[in-house]
């Protein structure tokens, strides 16, 4: 017996319940799919022993990039003494710059300068140089920058030997830098 040419087969010619089933099997494959989706992903880079990485702090001004208010007849001002710390509660840190010009003899008046931005642009000066004090004991530490001013009682004090000092601190209150005097332990 010879098979003929054409087979009259029943799946050769769909009929609409053929594409019917067709398209109810692949509606069941999508919804599946759609319901059975992987959990969030919470991969995290760390390093052996360490937590999760956190995010990149933004980077503390550059004290010896930045212009200061302060005429040093023609050449760079000195920064002397830096600190860097969130002072104002923004969550970018701001740096403190102690900063004057140079001198080959005696003692030159210090600026507390506080900096800020990417530009490191000087916003407030917490001590101005015609002030004409020295500055020791700096520091930025939890919001506070502290120092001790160092100064003169009278025109007739040598520059190079301060007979002055008062502990300060600044703290940002109110929208600005306020400044307290630190009391001396011994005066109790």
């Amino acid at each position: 017996m010879q098979t003929s040419a054409t087979l009259d087969l029943a799946h050769n010619r769909p009929r609409p319940v053929h594409w019917l089933a067709t398209a109810a099997a692949m509606a069941a494959v999508v919804a599946t799919a759609g319901l059975l989706q992987p959990e969030a992903a919470t991969a995290s880079q760390t390093a052996p022993g360490a937590g999760p990485v956190k995010a990149a702090a933004a980077a503390a001004p550059d004290a010896s990039s930045a212009v200061y208010p302060l005429d040093c007849h023609g050449e760079k001002p000195a920064v002397v003494k830096e600190g860097s710390g969130d002072l104002d509660g923004d969550g970018r840190p701001e740096t403190v710059a102690v900063v004057r010009c140079v001198s080959g003899i005696g003692t030159p008046p210090s600026g507390v300068y506080v900096l800020t931005g990417p530009a490191s642009r000087v916003v407030a000066t917490l001590v101005d140089p015609a002030d004409g004090l020295g500055i020791s004991d700096f520091a930025v530490s939890a919001g506070v920058v502290s120092a001790t001013l160092l100064g003169y009682s009278s025109p007739d004090v040598p520059r190079c030997c301060p007979d002055r000092q008062e502990k300060v601190k600044w703290q940002w209150k109110g929208g600005k830098f306020a400044r307290t005097v630190v009391p001396d332990a011994r005066s109790m």
